[in-house]
């Protein structure tokens, strides 16, 4: 063989093997699928919020996004048209394992396939919701992290009591249209309602939530519950002004909402919770059936008092509940 001719070869096959075992590692790179439900964009606070644990979380189990990994994300932003395209998107893909967050993403992945492994978080009973058929043995495809417990609505109504003791009235705020598991929340808050009348009043735009704050301000000593829904939480600031303008305690399931002007929340710690499905992931990857890994509780929920909105509501927090404060807004 001539130099020339030999050199070249050689040069050839330092060009072509990194191509090669670029290929093979992009061949034996495992994907991922995720939808968030409730976010516009991977710029959105709430994306940022809900998608860091995960990624520690991955990164902790091995799952290195663009080594060892892929991971396509699609965002929802609490539109169900804009959930149904992002769903169909992600399940074109036929990634490995898909991970979605909030009841209507999830949904509408189910509706699409019933092999592709999916995991969700922040959904509120699965089971009432047909999203698993129970919760030790999920069976299907699907498994995942629920948001809350349901004897959580007890503990909603003690800390409004706790808090101003004098409520009586209790005004409980949930869109209808994108929150069917609210049925079940009310029903075991009416179950521990501690002698409070409790009053539902559905809310599907701004009209809505000023009517139904005044007419329970129209009763002595009433309270707002505001339920965690994708409405509820677009529209946390209107629901805080008018809580505030008619002089309203109020309680929410979503911590964003007491930094955004709401008395207290309490609800799922995005923190401590958010990370959790990526150990399911790790197995599903793994190898393990989705339908064979239980639905799982939260492990913590956080507790946030804005201490601003107290003070002009005439609120004096009690110091045992500053004490079991994980956060206060002053």
């Amino acid at each position: 063989m001539k130099r020339r001719e030999f050199i070249t070869l050689i040069g050839g096959a330092v060009i072509a093997w990194p191509l090669a075992v670029r290929a093979q590692q992009a061949a034996g790179m495992r994907r991922v699928g995720v939808l968030v439900g409730n976010a516009s964009s991977a710029d959105d606070p709430l994306a940022q919020k809900e998608l860091s644990p995960f990624r520690n979380a991955m990164q902790h189990a091995g799952w290195i996004e663009g080594k060892t990994i892929q991971i396509e994300y699609r965002y929802g932003a609490g539109n169900p048209a804009k959930i149904e395209v992002a769903a169909a998107e992600l399940v074109e893909l036929t990634p490995d394992v898909i991970y979605t967050i909030t009841l209507k993403a999830v949904q509408a992945l189910i509706q699409k396939t019933r092999t592709i492994p999916i995991v969700f978080s922040l959904v509120a009973d699965p089971v009432g919701m047909g999203v698993v058929t129970n919760l030790r043995h999920p069976g299907g495809n699907v498994t995942g992290f629920d948001v809350w417990e349901p004897s959580v609505s007890g503990k909603w109504l003690q800390l409004l009591k706790e808090i101003s003791p004098t409520v009586s009235h209790v005004g409980i705020l949930y869109n209808p249209d994108v929150a069917p598991y609210a049925a079940t929340l009310i029903s075991a808050a009416s179950a521990a309602s501690q002698g409070l009348n409790l009053v539902e009043r559905p809310v599907r735009d701004d009209a809505d939530i000023e009517n139904a704050a005044m007419s329970i301000a129209r009763e002595s000593n009433g309270a707002l519950w505001v339920i965690a829904d994708p409405f509820t939480t677009e529209h946390g600031d209107r629901i805080s002004a008018e809580a505030l303008r008619f002089h309203l305690p109020s309680i929410f399931g979503n911590s964003v909402m007491a930094e955004r002007g709401g008395l207290i929340a309490y609800s799922n710690d995005v923190d401590a919770n958010m990370g959790q499905p990526a150990a399911y992931i790790d197995r599903i990857l793994k190898g393990e059936k989705p339908g064979d890994l239980p639905v799982q509780r939260p492990v913590k929920y956080e507790l946030v008092i804005n201490l601003k909105t107290a003070k002009a509501l005439g609120i004096t927090v009690p110091t045992s509940m500053q004490l079991l404060a994980d956060k206060m807004i002053e």
